[in-house]
């Protein structure tokens, strides 16, 4: 543990990150994304059946977590996973 005490700053990113990813719908768009490649609002809420605001919600978490980003493609945007971390723990934890 003497990395945290010289380091805590590398411990609060972790923790960031899983707190991001800890929600059921999160995840599951995060695996969603890795599984079928990039996508917009309106296909996760068809996969997720839940209302398009509360998806933007939680894209917008995944986002200041850094663990999504968006692409602009005319008049919808395309969400991919952009942390490699991220797909590795989303790797482990569904193999």
């Amino acid at each position: 543990m003497d990395n945290y005490k010289t380091n805590p700053a590398l411990f609060e990113e972790k923790v960031e990150i899983l707190k991001a990813i800890a929600h059921p719908a999160r995840l599951c768009i995060v695996k969603g994304l890795m599984e079928n490649g990039p996508s917009n609002v309106t296909n996760m809420q068809n996969c997720l059946d839940a209302p398009q605001s509360t998806i933007s919600q939680h894209i917008s978490k995944l986002k200041s977590s850094g663990i999504i980003k968006g692409e602009r493609k005319g008049l919808e945007i395309a969400y991919s996973v952009s942390n490699e971390k991220v797909k590795e723990i989303i790797r482990i934890l569904f193999s």
